[in-house]
């Protein structure tokens, strides 16, 4: 058994058992370094290389757990320009981890190529579960979390974002999405005009950290608690998802109608679709009962 395949807890030494050769997909904290597994120790102990988004971030981590494995920089600018020598290390017998700076990767963080070309060249992958920032601001939010949908990083720029928001303000799940500190404030300024002053939210900050703090309650106010306010860590924004409606058929079918009179049956269908939340194949074959009616 190679010694130096250890960690500590609490100043105790933990020999690491061997790892079965793959690609080891491993969550780590999202702020609290106890928020790890064991498992998650035991790999990144016992694995040949660690891949990290940032090894100066990940470091904090490792040194707490006197963890003394290689590690190597895999970000989103340099992770394609790796998978030939990750995949040169797989076909090696070797066990490769993949860890985030902070949760779990992929989500909003690099590896995602590197899965995929690992599970495309028929190597094994294994998951070591652990902490998510998404899943931690749920479970607090007191908003519905039996159905959700995650967004991630919502554009930057005005117009691409308030189209972005403007296609979900019916969404009828949770919505969760990332924010920046510095971009917050204008963000839920502009989720309340969207999706309407009322619609209940959730704002988390610093999840598990000293100073973790969150907000709940309608956009609007949320939106005026943030006004002129220093906000530092990354957000989690949970929203409400719109309250169902039942449609009356003739109104989108008459739409739909009208909408034929100007434009291809594709771009009327994908419109009515849209601006409805409809399934498009509902829609399409009332265009094409309209088409046959009128012909």
């Amino acid at each position: 058994m190679d010694l130096d395949k250890k960690y500590f807890i609490a100043g105790k030494e933990f020999i690491a058992p061997a790892l079965e050769s793959g690609l080891y997909v491993v969550s780590t904290p999202i702020g609290n370094l106890k928020d790890v597994s064991i498992r998650s120790l035991e790999i990144l102990s016992a694995c040949d290389l660690i891949y990290c988004e940032d090894t100066r971030t990940s470091a904090k981590l490792l040194n707490h757990y006197g963890i003394k494995t290689k590690k190597a920089p895999l970000h989103d600018h340099n992770e394609k320009s790796k998978i030939d020598s990750l995949l040169k290390r797989l076909g090696e017998n070797q066990a490769i981890a993949i860890i985030s700076d902070a949760g779990t990767p992929l989500i909003s963080d690099p590896g995602f190529f590197s899965t995929r070309a690992v599970q495309e060249a028929g190597f094994s992958i294994f998951a070591a579960p652990g902490a998510s920032a998404i899943l931690a601001a749920l479970t607090i939010s007191a908003i519905p979390a039996d159905k959700f949908s995650f967004f991630g990083f919502l554009p930057t720029k005005a117009g691409a974002k308030t189209n972005a928001l403007e296609k979900l303000k019916n969404w009828p799940q949770t919505l969760i999405f990332y924010e920046s500190p510095r971009r917050l404030a204008a963000t839920i300024k502009l989720l309340s005009e969207i999706f309407g002053e009322k619609r209940k939210a959730f704002i988390a900050l610093e999840l598990t950290k000293k100073f973790e703090r969150s907000m709940r309650g309608d956009l609007s106010e949320l939106s005026d608690l943030l006004q002129d306010k220093q906000i530092k860590g990354e957000a989690v924004i949970i929203v409400a998802g719109a309250e169902e409606e039942i449609l009356d058929e003739n109104i989108w079918h008459l739409e739909l109608e009208n909408a034929l009179i100007s434009m291809s049956l594709k771009t009327a269908v994908n419109e009515i679709t849209n601006k409805y939340s409809l399934k498009r194949k509902q829609v399409y074959d009332e265009a094409l009962k309209i088409k046959k009616n009128k012909s």
